[in-house]
């Protein structure tokens, strides 16, 4: 497997530090509100990059942490009157919901830095010690030319990132790229103790002390949204490596941007969409395979013309495991036909090869539906059970590995339409065709699509 390794910008063959094993960090939420259709990218694709790794054989630890406390959170917060804690458990629930609907797996860890502060202190501690953080009335600082390879993951040199830094007015800072570890406690905001007085943990330190905590000094995998990679994840970089004396990550991949509507989405566009809202209009597995029919690392536009057609791609791979199911209910016994067994291994190898080449799950979602085209003129009427079973497993399996193609048919129609069903068929052994047209036509009207096949009548919902 090949991977674009932000941090080399180049492609590289993926080898863990431990044979077998993979351990991946990703940055979560701020639990502040729900999250938007931009969040949403770097959450399905990544789980995704977690299911094939399984899928291979691999033992996957993935942690995903939760931001439970900072400005916005805290300037919300005080807006309704709450505290800063009940909002993040309100937001983390919420997250859950949503996120289950798209088909994320829950992490191996979710960490929330409220609950971590020990090990944040901990790692500040260690930097202020090595000479890469100090004090300042209660602020800590870490002092980015400590590092001498800040910059690398943006590629950019010291020189151009201080060139459009600055420094607050209320910020006692060294230099102008310094950037806070700890924060003072302001009137009325949240606090901890630790050996500077009370305050609160700055953004980047808790993403380090996590992974430290839940995965080690040096994990494989950091990814995340291609804006986290100035200046958080470079900020990261340099808090863990010299906390460390180690690399932080080995391989650190980043996905692209979503547009809306071919416009960068903003909220004073009017274009600003949280997940919540698309899923009012649109089912949640549509959104996960609209997400993946692109490759990650490119910029993405949605639209709802573009939705529509997702849906109707998903539509036509689920109508072939429909189908299958339909055939497999009056298939005969016998063995698997060896020229479908070995066209369902070769779309397997073309699956894996694709989704090898940097988790390109667009060139994976174009082997599947190539798959679905060959199995609708291969299996038919006349194909033997072991045949039909083969089929259903592979593409469904194939779609489990992108989070798709394991919803049920929905057979649940009313005794009515039952009723008009049978009377159909009764109709039509009648020879009485007005009739069975009839309420052929009024099952239509339904949403009720009837599907005249050699082993009987299909019916599916429009």
């Amino acid at each position: 497997m090949r991977l674009y390794n932000t941090l080399t910008r180049r492609k590289e063959e993926f080898k863990p530090l431990c044979s077998g094993e993979v351990k991946m960090y990703s940055c979560g939420p701020t639990v502040y509100n729900y999250f938007h259709i931009g969040n949403a990218r770097p959450f399905i694709v990544f789980d995704t990059l977690r299911r094939y790794f399984e899928y291979c054989g691999y033992k996957v630890t993935f942690v995903q942490n939760f931001t439970d406390i900072d400005d916005k959170m805290i300037s919300r917060a005080n807006d309704e009157g709450i505290t800063v804690k009940a909002l993040g458990e309100r937001f983390i629930a919420e997250y859950f919901k949503d996120a289950d609907a798209l088909g994320i797996r829950r992490a191996t860890v979710h960490p929330r830095a409220t609950e971590n502060i020990d090990a944040i202190i901990g790692i500040i501690k260690t930097l202020i010690e090595k000479g890469s953080a100090y004090g300042s009335d209660g602020d800590v600082y870490f002092s980015t030319r400590s590092f001498e390879g800040y910059g690398k993951l943006s590629h950019q040199p010291l020189e151009e990132l201080e060139a459009g830094a600055r420094i607050d007015v209320n910020e006692q800072k060294q230099d102008v790229m310094d950037f806070a570890l700890w924060k003072k406690q302001k009137p009325g905001e949240p606090a901890w103790e630790s050996p500077w007085g009370l305050g609160r943990p700055g953004w980047h330190i808790e993403c380090s002390a996590m992974a430290n905590k839940y995965l080690g000094e040096t994990i494989d995998i950091h990814s995340g949204g291609q804006d986290l990679i100035f200046p958080h994840h470079e900020n990261e970089i340099a808090q863990s490596e010299c906390a460390n004396c180690k690399p932080f990550a080995r391989y650190w991949l980043h996905n692209g941007y979503i547009n809306i509507d071919n416009q960068k989405m903003s909220k004073s566009l009017g274009n600003f969409f949280t997940v919540r809202d698309i899923l009012a209009e649109f089912d949640p597995e549509t959104v996960r395979f609209f997400m993946l029919s692109a490759h990650y690392r490119s910029p993405v536009n949605f639209s709802k013309d573009l939705m529509v057609q997702a849906q109707t791609g998903l539509d036509r791979l689920y109508t072939c495991i429909y189908n299958l199911e339909f055939l497999l209910e009056s298939a005969a016994e016998g063995e698997a036909d060896e020229g479908v067994a070995a066209l369902l291994d070769g779309y397997k190898k073309a699956f894996s090869e694709a989704m090898d080449d940097d988790l390109n799950t667009a060139l994976a979602i174009s082997a599947l539906f190539d798959l679905v085209r060959d199995v609708n003129s291969l299996v038919g009427a006349d194909a033997g059970k072991d045949t039909v079973v083969l089929a259903i497993d592979t593409i469904k399996t194939l779609g489990g590995v992108l989070g798709i193609l394991q919803k049920p048919q929905d057979k649940g129609v009313d005794a009515e339409v039952e009723k008009l069903i049978a009377e159909r068929q009764q109709a039509r052994k009648d020879k009485n065709f007005a009739l069975a047209d009839a309420i052929r036509d009024k099952l239509n009207a339904q949403g009720i699509i009837l599907e005249d096949t050699p082993s009987g009548v299909k019916w599916r919902k429009q």
